[in-house]
């Protein structure tokens, strides 16, 4: 699957979990911040730095999703084997 298409899917993805992801230019900030999740008003807002390559926004979104229960929402496998490389999850629980 190509990096975008991967991408497009975790968006899709994020979409289906309430997570509102928003590309942002994190520099003109003035200060030092990273690409994260944050809750703001009771909504999930995943924050990306738009100036990070596709391969690295994928990698950070999908370090987020894959710690929010999915169970029940069908993934391509090429996304959910992205998932599980990038899961947190202690696999002996």
């Amino acid at each position: 699957m190509k990096a975008d298409q991967l991408y497009q899917n975790l968006l899709d993805l994020a979409e289906k979990l309430d997570i509102k992801v928003t590309e942002e230019n994190l520099k003109i900030s003035g200060i030092k911040v990273k690409s994260g999740l944050c809750t703001l008003k009771g909504e999930k807002k995943f924050i990306l730095d738009k100036k990070k390559s596709i391969k690295v926004k994928t990698q950070l979104l999908a370090e987020c999703i894959s710690d929010f229960p999915f169970d029940d929402i069908y993934i391509i496998p090429a996304v959910r084997e992205v998932l599980d490389k990038y899961s947190k999850k202690d696999d002996t629980e």
